[in-house]
């Protein structure tokens, strides 16, 4: 392998861990953010005269999750593609060959 071929590789690996820091990055701040304003919302329900199990129990003071979380389902999806669907091909022919040597 020349090193034309080793420095792409390496362009190429390192785009890849970029995005990938990007993606957790975007997992972090996903849940703090929204961990934040859920209880934010939940004290403000509480404090409002609501008693703590409809508080607790409001789909409002969720509603952020769900919206955000479609978002995170699409970034999940172009970071790891059909790869993330855990029964894809490459799964059936790694079963495959696994009951095949098998004795």
């Amino acid at each position: 392998m020349d090193n034309k071929e080793i420095n792409r590789q390496y362009i190429r690996a390192k785009k890849r861990v970029k995005k990938l820091k990007s993606y957790y990055s975007h997992l972090v701040v996903y849940t703090i953010v929204n961990t934040c304003i859920s209880v934010l919302k939940i004290t403000h329900d509480i404090k409002g005269g609501d008693p703590i199990q409809e508080a607790l129990f409001d789909g409002d003071n969720y509603s952020l999750w769900l919206w955000w979380g479609i978002g995170i389902v699409f970034h999940t999806y172009q970071m790891f593609g059909s790869r993330l669907l855990f029964l894809n091909k490459d799964w059936e022919d790694r079963k495959i060959k696994e009951y095949m040597n098998e004795k």
